[in-house]
């Protein structure tokens, strides 16, 4: 995977989203298998299950296909070096997030973890109160 100094190995933005539509479409054709034993007889059945968007799954389809070990630098914009990318960048981040959330909101996907994955926390406020009394004996 050397390339020469100076190139990029996704040569450009359109090429980056290109290559994140050929992941979606990946993960969408390639659920999980989960096998499963159903009835009193339990008979083994193989239930697929959906496979959500991730940045890391991504990264590792390209790894996967030998176009690059890390795309660390496109998305955190190293040296200024990527400045065209990040338009694209963030639409997959973007992306992914809603396609997390959404699987989380109708039950594809656990929610809590989507949650935490995304930084969505429900708060509570709790207010305690203390009073304190105090009694003085004279003499």
């Amino acid at each position: 995977m050397a390339r020469p100094k100076g190139t990029k190995y996704i040569e450009t933005p359109e090429l980056l989203i290109e290559l994140f539509a050929e992941y979606r479409t990946w993960v969408k054709e390639n659920p999980f298998k989960i096998k499963d034993w159903v009835g009193g007889l339990g008979k083994e059945v193989i239930r697929e299950k959906e496979r959500p968007l991730t940045l890391e799954g991504f990264e590792n389809y390209c790894f996967d296909k030998g176009v690059i070990k890390n795309l660390g630098h496109y998305f955190s914009n190293l040296n200024n070096q990527y400045e065209d990318y990040l338009p694209i960048c963030s639409h997959i981040r973007k992306i992914i997030r809603e396609e997390q959330i959404s699987g989380g909101m109708a039950g594809i996907y656990n929610p809590s973890i989507t949650q935490r994955l995304n930084s969505l926390v429900e708060k509570t406020e709790n207010k305690h109160e203390v009073n304190e009394i105090i009694i003085k004996r004279e003499g």
